[in-house]
């Protein structure tokens, strides 16, 4: 039986489950869930303080460096959270085969993560 990898949608699912745990350990309280890929923010929660984030999850593939958002989209990203009174959270999740980093995880199989957590954006605008 051959292995299958992970679709898209998986990764994006396997992202936001780890993201989310991460959240969750920290106290945040989810308002809303989003896991369609391509549909922003996957996250709308708040903290202790009552303050409101939304948080985009980016799945990619493992990398020698951190993992980075597109700038220009990450404005609209931020134009609409400070419309809504929400901060920014970004989270790039680096996933890989066990064996060959530079393919995706199998199903139902280990796989590397590369994750450095959340990046709090500043929402002003460039």
């Amino acid at each position: 039986m051959s292995k299958k990898p992970l679709s898209k949608q998986e990764l994006h699912n396997l992202a936001m489950n780890i993201v989310g745990k991460d959240l969750k350990n920290k106290g945040y309280e989810f308002l809303a869930v989003n896991s369609q890929l391509k549909r922003h923010p996957q996250f709308v929660c708040i903290n202790k303080k009552n303050e409101r984030f939304f948080v985009i999850v980016q799945a990619s593939v493992i990398s020698d460096y951190e993992i980075e958002y597109d700038v220009i989209w990450m404005e609209t990203i931020k134009s609409h959270a400070k419309k809504n009174q929400a901060k920014v959270i970004f989270a790039g999740v680096g996933l890989g085969d066990k064996t060959d980093k530079t393919k995706p995880p199998l199903l139902n199989e280990e796989y590397l993560l590369q994750y450095e957590g959340l990046k709090y954006l500043d929402i002003e605008l460039n």
